[in-house]
């Protein structure tokens, strides 16, 4: 009757095997039915060039010696770094456990007793067992959860590099941020002695009677508003040096920064960046892992309509053989096989193996979503880069007129040609404002720059 039950079991599974034809071995790969993909996988395809932006290492793009300290002591000490490192170690002690389920078991459980009745003799009993237990693998279900382990793996790499990245590019955006209003402060500091000069050359003129007093009191006036806007730069330099301080994980403190502007990256990396690069980016690759993850879930639920098959073995010594106890003890030894074949757990495997499927759609639609975010955030960066280093070019030279203006109304007005005060505050105000604008298109052309570099991926 059991032979009879375990051929039967058997057959089904055969059967089943043959009639589904699912893809239970089958090694995850990209869908070649979608468009999207399909360019994400010939950059996967494509060599990659190490001399190109993603794969430049922080210490090409950054090479100013003060942000290199402060980005490596981030990446020593940042807190949302080290737990990214953390769960790659999880994720490799689960391979780890999924890599060992190809193996026996084994547990060793000693136990001894003694019983009297009536005040009979003790006999004492002892068994000294080790038992075995091997699950075969016959429809790929260690297989399967084996390889979405070891992509587990990978999309946690791909997290710890996108963590990485994020935190490089962090600490370089705020360090320019500083920089920026480091020059601010400074332009504005400047701007505002000079103006100081000029309500005491106002006063002058208005006493040898070339001007009025309303031209005094617009000077002082424009003076007093410069001043005003001093505590707010100071206000904003701190907050940034905190936002600095936090990313190094440590109290709020004062950072230095250099003065030097000359940050750049070149030409050549900049422009016509194919979507090969792409494939670089550790978000979109840790989508794609996410994707293989459902992959092998999928593949995983279907294998739960298969038998289980397991080989058992128990050996060792006792003295208790039977109801007879034997001194010395024996060694024994027994051997069993068991197939387990779901038969009415059909209905839960259905719905289970549907929900996988869902999620694997699910992990598909957020990859592509990915893939074309990337792309989005790379031309929106490249775009930023190249106009704001126009418009630049075109605030240099209007500064250099309205220096040229400043200069000329000041002459006219000091030798009481025909011009007024009024054209004199106008023409310094308007030369303030670009100069404050070329330095704005600065900091937005060296934000494009790092956006762009952590866009492709970089960070390394």
């Amino acid at each position: 009757m059991k032979s009879n039950i375990l051929i039967i079991s058997l057959t089904a599974a055969v059967a089943a095997s043959t009639l589904s034809g699912c893809n239970i071995y089958k090694k995850y790969s990209l869908p070649d039915d979608n468009a999207v993909v399909n360019d994400y996988r010939k950059s996967l395809e494509a060599a990659p060039d190490s001399a190109s932006l993603p794969y430049m290492g922080w210490r090409e793009v950054f090479t100013d010696p003060q942000l290199q300290s402060l980005i490596q002591r981030a990446l020593d000490n940042n807190k949302d770094l080290d737990n990214a490192r953390l769960n790659v170690e999880i994720a490799r002690a689960q391979l780890l456990g999924a890599k060992l389920s190809y193996f026996p078991s084994l547990a060793i459980s000693p136990n001894g007793g003694s019983a009297s009745y009536g005040g009979s003799h003790m006999n004492w009993s002892y068994t000294i067992p080790a038992a075995l237990n091997w699950e075969i693998d016959a429809f790929g279900k260690i297989l399967n959860r084996k390889r979405g382990a070891q992509v587990g793996v990978e999309q946690a790499e791909a997290y710890r590099q996108a963590a990485q990245s994020q935190i490089v590019c962090g600490v370089a955006s705020t360090y320019y941020a500083l920089m920026l209003l480091n020059q601010q402060l400074d332009l504005t500091r400047r701007t505002a002695a000079i103006w100081a000069d000029q309500v005491i050359s106002m006063k002058d003129m208005k006493t040898a009677g070339m001007v009025n007093e309303a031209a005094v009191v617009q000077s002082e006036a424009n003076y007093y508003s410069i001043l005003a806007s001093i505590p707010d730069l100071e206000q904003s330099i701190r907050t940034t040096q905190n936002s600095l301080s936090l990313l190094l994980n440590t109290y709020p403190q004062t950072w230095e920064v250099s003065s030097d502007m000359s940050f750049d990256i070149p030409a050549a990396l900049m422009d016509n960046l194919p979507v090969s690069y792409l494939a670089a980016r550790p978000d979109v690759a840790a989508a794609e892992r996410s994707l293989a993850a459902a992959y092998y879930t999928t593949n995983s639920a279907r294998a739960a309509f298969y038998p289980s098959l397991n080989i058992s073995a128990q050996g060792g010594f006792t003295n208790l053989l039977g109801s007879i106890i034997s001194n010395p003890g024996k060694w024994f030894i027994q051997l069993a096989g068991q197939l387990t074949a779901p038969i009415f757990s059909r209905g839960q495997n259905i719905a289970t193996l549907e929900a996988a499927k869902a999620s694997q759609q699910i992990a598909l639609n957020n990859f592509e979503y990915s893939i074309l975010n990337a792309s989005a955030e790379v031309s929106n960066a490249m775009v930023k880069y190249h106009r704001n280093a126009e418009k630049r070019e075109q605030v240099e030279k209007q500064i250099e007129s309205l220096e040229k203006s400043v200069e000329y109304t000041q002459e006219l007005l000091t030798f009481g040609q025909s011009t007024t005060y009024l054209e004199v505050l106008t023409a310094r105000s308007a030369l303030l404002q670009a100069q404050l604008s070329s330095l704005a298109c600065w900091h937005n052309k060296v934000t494009a720059m790092i956006e762009l570099y952590q866009a492709t991926g970089g960070g390394r």
